[in-house]
């Protein structure tokens, strides 16, 4: 799944409390290695490794550009990995800290954070700016991926791979 020096985090199962470690690049979505059900994937990401990260990946991707000292940006944080949760092989969120990635903020840029940036195969879907609460990024979010307003079924996958 990937190169021994990639970068992993360690990442426990909300289904079975399994502790597995998960790649910041991998082809497909990673997948728990007791029970086998998706893993929630939720990536840092750098300036260096943005293009790898996020631009290459298999799925939708949810970029957060965030920083420390944002309030509405930690307030916004738990609700962005509960949705990567409830998501999990439909949906890789990467954090990028604005004051840490300044070409990231130019590439798209950013003018106020928390900014939140849906993409697919390096393409911008929709953007999100400002915190909001989770049932309403959840209705932006299902509403702008694929299937519409539902979940697509596990076993539909528009880039060709199980997703079950």
């Amino acid at each position: 799944m990937s190169a021994p020096e990639e970068r992993t985090a360690i990442i426990v199962c909300p289904h079975c409390s399994t502790k597995n470690r998960v790649p910041a690049v991998a082809t497909g979505t990673p997948r728990c290695g007791n029970c086998h059900r998706p893993l929630p994937w939720v990536v840092d990401s750098s300036d260096a490794e943005f293009t790898r990260v996020v631009d290459a990946s298999t799925i939708p991707v949810l970029v957060d550009v965030w920083a420390p000292w944002c309030g509405p940006c930690r307030m916004v944080s738990p609700a962005l990995e509960q949705l990567a949760t409830e998501l999990a092989g439909e949906l890789k969120l990467v954090k990028v800290n604005a004051d840490e990635a300044p070409e990231v903020s130019r590439r798209f840029e950013i003018q106020a954070i928390p900014t939140l940036i849906l993409m697919r195969r390096g393409q911008v879907i929709a953007r999100q700016v400002g915190a909001a609460p989770a049932h309403v990024l959840r209705s932006w979010l299902t509403q702008h991926l694929p299937g519409g307003d539902t979940k697509p079924a596990a076993t539909s996958d528009p880039n060709g791979g199980d997703r079950r």
